[in-house]
């Protein structure tokens, strides 16, 4: 199937409004939202079709144990799109990236032991990973988004057990490099350190750079590393409830096993939407990944045209745009500006820890219209 017979056309403001989820029944009706991550365009048919008909044969029920036709699709998945070779026995369902990483920090550390993550970073990660009862060690990140190896190394000195590792990097769309990931495999593993690797954005890497999963790094890598995914980000269906964590070695098989069973708490039409997505999305996901580097470029020269003291370092990954407002003398939070004088949502950028201070995050998986409007309203709103 050509890209072209993809239907990835976006309703106006008004039908964009009918929905109910975050990012649309938030927001007044005269407001432009560019903030949940989530995408504005029409779903994969193959997904829409595997949901009507499992609603039309009334299959909303418990997810059973095994899914074993969802871990197939996903195996085959990671094989074709990601180069990964994932040994489908060692996946298991969550209901999310986050309830997996917050579980497997209940697993693998004492309460009070150090988790540490990179900054800045998705929002969620400092008030929920302290519900398994340990301590937040935040890392920030170098210019442009580079990770510092050398306060890495200072923080497993200082008791670091986990390493919650965002990549592809939410919110600055940033991809490591397989090198840079080979440092931070053998120095976790020297300090005998888990890392998580929260790979949620992986299937939206563009076509200029390359994505490494994890457990494709080293063996050390492998040894103490834990992969979590999900469908939700690349297909659009994050309120459905279905991830997965995978493991490529006994030591990291048997720490998840001391965690106990969620799937009791993993949607089946979550379930059901992924394998439809990972078995017959690749074309829609081809043409969607298309669609974000046509708006990527569109952003870049908007913003070039009509904001030129915001600077950004066009991301590598997905449809999150990292910007930086510090020169429009806006304050520590611009997206306030943006809303009240623009009517235009944007996520503020302290939501992603201090350093996040004068930035905001702007979501650009929508049509060129709505994007170049976003623009317009945000110049709007400093005239």
């Amino acid at each position: 199937m050509s890209h072209a017979a993809i239907d990835l056309r976006v309703p106006d403001l008004a039908g964009l409004h009918q929905r109910r989820s975050e990012k649309w029944s938030v927001q007044e009706p005269d407001v432009l939202a560019s903030t949940v991550a989530e995408m504005d365009f029409p779903l994969a048919s193959e997904v829409v079709a595997a949901l009507h008909a499992a609603v039309d044969r009334h299959d909303l029920g418990y997810t059973p144990p095994g899914v074993t036709q969802l871990l197939a699709a996903f195996a085959d998945f990671a094989r074709r799109r990601l180069g990964w070779g994932v040994d489908q026995d060692q996946i298991t369902l969550v209901p999310d990236v986050m309830a997996g990483l917050i579980e497997l920090c209940r697993a693998l550390l004492e309460p009070g032991q150090q988790v540490a993550f990179f900054t800045p970073a998705y929002p969620p990660f400092f008030p929920e990973l302290p519900q398994a009862r340990v301590e937040l060690v935040l890392l920030p990140l170098a210019t442009a988004g580079a990770v510092d190896l050398e306060a890495l190394e200072a923080a497993l000195a200082g008791g670091v057990r986990a390493l919650v590792l965002n990549n592809p990097h939410n919110p600055t769309g940033r991809v490591m490099t397989r090198a840079k990931l080979e440092q931070i495999a053998d120095l976790c593993t020297s300090y005998g350190c888990w890392v998580l690797a929260d790979e949620i954005h992986a299937p939206l890497v563009l076509a200029d750079a390359a994505h490494t999963p994890w457990l494709e790094v080293s063996q050390a890598a492998r040894e103490r590393g834990i992969a979590l995914t999900s469908a939700s980000k690349a297909f659009n269906v994050a309120g459905l409830k279905a991830a997965m964590m995978i493991t490529a070695s006994d030591r990291a098989r048997q720490a998840v096993r001391r965690m106990p069973p969620l799937t009791d708490r993993v949607g089946i039409l979550g379930v059901i939407a992924a394998e439809a997505a990972f078995s017959y999305g690749d074309s829609w996901l081809d043409a969607v990944r298309a669609q974000l580097a046509d708006n990527r470029e569109l952003l870049g020269e908007l913003l070039t045209t009509e904001l030129p003291k915001i600077t950004w370092e066009p991301p590598q990954a997905s449809y999150l745009a990292w910007l930086d407002c510090r020169a429009l003398a806006l304050g520590d939070n611009p997206a306030e500006a943006f809303l009240t004088r623009g009517r235009v949502a944007l996520s503020p950028g302290l939501d992603y820890g201090r350093e996040g201070a004068g930035f905001v995050r702007l979501n650009f998986g929508t049509s060129p219209e709505h994007l170049t409007e976003s623009v317009r309203r945000m110049t709007r709103a400093i005239s």
